[in-house]
């Protein structure tokens, strides 16, 4: 058991105490630190993002359900927190991980701390801990389970009781392998969206374009990128039936991120195969584009560490550019399994792995990366208007 050195019963920062916490991976490795979120036990699969800014953003992430984020940024809390920097209604992160809490925040936009907002969102956190030995860690032996215990100085627990119980949490977690995580983060009913990014123009949306979002974990930032686009967006529940989208007399279908295993999404694969085969446009995103590559007969596997950050070059294999992206996936499309129906578009410059689909015979894409950034560079935002130029030109095809 590889244990870091014990911190003192508790912390102090500016005007604030800090109770103890731990951190145990499930390999045995232990490190210990202080609580800055909310008093509790969690367990999750503990993974890394490079993100320099942005911890409001990547906590919001539905697609971090089932995950203890630990961000590489040393200082994590400088701006604050605010209404407006979120991606969703509900915080589904497993817990956070960082290296130093600063002891105040600033900007003009904060409307609280870091701190005030985990404990109000029961986020269970840890700080102090070497979060570049844990990275290294993560890097070398890949993704794993780990367990957060924060607890009072005075309370029942003692160091090596604390140790023992997230050890055995660890252990017993279960694998995001095989879980179909996106039918819990998934609106309840549907709902129109017509909110706006913050740059973009006023205007009165005239367009007959609907596109119809099945909600698998959505990001806000993907719909007010549509909604850019003066398109009509209709967010629907998973649960939504194929037959009940074409009702709605859909121009196009849009899969979007999401957690967990794509490969138990069946009912999802099954309208994206249906989509496929009626020629009706759809893009996929993230745990989408997954479900996309899958309904065309190919298979996903579980990487080693996963993409998780703001600074991963992609390259456009038509045209040879280089994009910067936004990333944040365990699963890719297995290569191997790629038939003639699909042609490869993007790559990762850090791995090869495959970052963009497109079919051969029917109107569909798919980007592995997040287009929509939030945190992160907004080079391949360009794919929302491509997808709404495809959806018209399909449309005058089918017309003529």
């Amino acid at each position: 058991m590889q244990l870091q050195k014990l911190l003192p019963e508790a912390f102090y920062s500016g005007n604030e105490i800090f109770d103890r916490a731990v951190l145990a991976l499930k390999d045995g490795t232990v490190f210990y630190g202080y609580s800055i979120g909310f008093e509790g036990v969690t367990t999750g699969e503990v993974v890394f993002n490079t993100s320099m800014t942005g911890y409001q953003e990547i906590l919001s992430d539905p697609s971090y359900k089932g995950q203890i984020i630990t961000l590489t940024y040393p200082h994590i809390g400088n701006v604050g927190c605010n209404k407006i920097d979120i991606e969703s209604n509900n915080i589904f992160s497993n817990g956070l991980i960082i290296r130093d809490l600063p002891k105040s925040f600033s900007n003009y936009r904060a409307e609280e701390s870091l701190v005030n907002f985990l404990k109000k969102n029961r986020i269970i956190a840890i700080a102090g801990i070497d979060t570049r030995k844990l990275t290294r860690h993560l890097r070398i032996n890949g993704a794993t389970n780990g367990t957060i215990i924060s607890f009072k100085a005075k309370s029942k627990f003692s160091h090596e009781h604390a140790v023992q119980k997230a050890l055995s949490l660890s252990n017993s977690c279960e694998s995001l392998t095989g879980k179909n995580l996106a039918k819990e983060v998934t609106t309840k009913k549907k709902y129109f969206w017509n909110e706006r990014t913050w740059n973009s123009p006023l205007q009165e949306n005239e367009s007959e374009i609907l596109v119809v979002v099945y909600d698998l974990g959505v990001k806000m930032n993907i719909l007010r990128n549509f909604a850019n686009l003066s398109v009509k967006v209709l967010v629907v529940p998973y649960q939504t039936s194929y037959d009940e989208v074409l009702k709605l007399g859909p121009s196009g279908l849009f899969l979007s991120n999401g957690p967990g295993d794509p490969e138990p999404c069946n009912e999802i694969i099954d309208i994206a195969k249906a989509a496929i085969e009626d020629k009706l446009p759809i893009l996929g995103i993230c745990l989408g584009h997954q479900i996309l590559a899958i309904a065309s007969k190919a298979k996903t596997k579980k990487m080693k560490v996963g993409h998780h950050g703001a600074n991963h070059p992609v390259q456009d294999l038509a045209t040879g550019k280089v994009f910067i992206t936004s990333q944040n996936h365990g699963f890719i499309v297995d290569e191997e399994s790629i038939n003639e129906s699909l042609e490869i578009t993007h790559r990762s410059l850090f791995d090869n792995s495959i970052q963009g689909i497109s079919h051969r015979t029917s109107p569909a894409l798919g980007f592995q990366g997040h287009p929509e950034a939030s945190p992160g560079p907004h080079d391949l935002s360009n794919i929302f208007y491509n997808f709404i130029s495809l959806i018209k030109t399909h449309n005058n095809t089918k017309s003529v």
